[in-house]
């Protein structure tokens, strides 16, 4: 038995919770996943796992040997690194996930720039507005919005989400340009109903501090590509980020920002790790090559947002 390859394969199962998503996840049938497993056990003279109709539990033992089956892997991981990664390229397949949004107008994008450095890296680009569990559908890193809530996962900061209140002048004609936020209640708000999101909207003011209003609207969505989509064509109001707009549509008069004195809560742009691996090469070619994009773009942190009508820059 190859106990490399049986530590592995136990170490997917227990992550996972499965037999079936970790045999997905390696490539072979389940009942292999089974049998590597059961070989396992059997070598150690313990059992590891305890079967149910409806899921699956390690035991004492088994939870004292993933602990160390995932310091061996990552040591053996770093040794291996450290002889063949010296003067090679980052190579591979790099599974990425981040929002819909973010991903098709700014990662995408970029991605050739990304592969005139690294030709051998592959990428895989998940796109949802949802949180997805790394682990469980075997993610190398994601960009996320926001702090971090998951004390099983580590983050690099790589940007800042500042954002503005928006809409089409003609709407701001028809319903009246606010003067506080206060006045958002009795305004059509456009609301993102995904992770981080909601239907209060958070306000910095220097001289006032923290504000907050509750608002509702014609829209709420879970996608933000069409809470987008709704304020370019003049359905309502959108709390959008800076980086919303690539086209120059906050410089054009397609759109116009209002409450230049009333900022909304900027958060953090973040790449994200599963806790316990090491970083490989082709992961930290793709974060540093993103923290170095975003750094030249003052939507995404990198410095101050030009001024517009009813915009006022970064500070």
């Amino acid at each position: 038995m190859d106990v490399l390859t049986a530590m592995k394969t136990f170490v997917r199962v227990a992550e996972t919770g499965s037999f079936s998503a970790a045999a997905r996840q390696i490539g072979i049938g389940q009942p292999s996943v089974s049998k590597i497993v059961a070989q396992l056990e059997e070598h150690l003279g313990s059992r590891l796992v305890i079967r149910t109709t409806k899921k699956l539990n390690l035991t004492e033992d088994g939870l004292r040997y993933l602990e160390a089956a995932r310091a061996t892997l990552d040591a053996a991981q770093a040794a291996e690194m450290a002889v063949t990664g010296r003067g090679r390229l980052p190579s591979g397949r790099l599974r990425l996930t981040t929002s819909v949004a973010l991903g098709r107008l700014h990662i995408v994008p970029r991605l050739a720039r990304f592969r005139e450095q690294f030709p051998d890296v592959e990428v895989e680009l998940i796109l949802s507005d949802r949180f997805i569990d790394l682990v469980e559908e075997a993610v190398d890193v994601a960009i996320r919005i926001g702090d971090l809530q998951d004390s099983g996962l580590v983050a690099r900061r790589i940007g800042l989400m500042r954002r503005a209140t928006v809409a089409r002048p003609d709407y701001w004609d028809r319903k009246g340009r606010p003067g506080n936020p206060t006045q958002l209640a009795d305004h059509d708000c456009l609301i993102f109903s995904g992770p981080s999101a909601g239907d209060v909207w958070e306000y910095h003011c220097p001289t006032s501090g923290q504000m907050s209003v509750k608002v509702n609207g014609p829209l709420r969505s879970s996608v933000s590509d069409a809470l987008r989509e709704a304020v370019l064509g003049g359905l309502g109001v959108g709390v959008t980020p800076y980086w919303f707009w690539p086209g120059g549509e906050l410089m054009d008069g397609t759109l116009e920002a209002v409450l230049p004195d009333y900022e909304p809560t900027s958060r953090p742009i973040q790449a994200v790790f599963p806790e316990r691996r090491l970083v490989s090469p082709k992961v930290r070619a793709m974060v540093d090559f993103l923290a170095d994009e975003f750094r030249k773009e003052p939507s995404l942190g990198g410095g101050e947002v030009a001024a517009s009508p009813g915009l006022v820059p970064a500070r």
